[in-house]
């Protein structure tokens, strides 16, 4: 019984926690704390698949910024070590883009299926496997941070490489991978 009462009762605790970002004065929510459990991989995830609906969500080089429908903000900080990136590779249309809109952004192959290979600055492999565009166009990546990336994109005969970088203010949306 007391085991049931500790778990209720955290539960509760979690649920306050959770329900304290809200403000009715639409300004900007602090970043949750370490206690309060926030994996940002998944709810980045849950943006870009449409799992979860905001208003807008938009991803920095340092944190994710989410505005619901009230106009209120939440920031979550990213992780130390990892950056996120979106490319959308393309062959005819894309859109100039530096910070990626996890609810705005749409790339033009859709859920298509790309050979991604990735190299960091000492040509140490990060990435050599089959990636799919999500239903945004975009594959979403979390890359170390503090380094200079080569991107090589394949799809049949067609191919793109870029160089990008993951240090702290770069771009988040690449949208400049032309596949020819």
């Amino acid at each position: 019984m007391k085991g049931k009462l500790m778990v209720m009762l955290l539960l509760v605790t979690a649920l306050s926690v959770g329900c304290s970002n809200e403000n009715a004065n639409n300004e900007v929510q602090p970043s949750p704390t370490p206690q309060e459990t926030v994996d940002i991989k998944e709810l980045v995830n849950d943006y870009t698949v449409r799992n979860a609906v905001a208003a807008s969500a938009s991803i920095t080089s340092s944190e994710l910024i989410v505005t619901d429908d009230d106009k209120n903000v939440t920031k979550y900080d990213l992780p130390e070590d990892e950056f996120f990136v979106s490319i959308a590779p393309f062959v005819n249309t894309t859109h100039p883009c530096d910070v990626h809109s996890l609810t705005g952004c749409q790339g033009e192959l859709v859920e298509e299926d790309f050979d991604v290979h990735i190299e960091d600055s000492e040509g140490n492999v990060i990435l050599n496997e089959v990636k799919t565009t999500e239903a945004n166009g975009f594959i979403d990546l979390w890359l170390p941070r503090n380094n200079t990336f080569t991107v090589t994109i394949k799809q049949d005969a067609k191919e793109t490489v870029s160089e990008i970088t993951t240090f702290d203010g770069d771009n988040t949306c690449i949208t400049t991978m032309r596949l020819e």
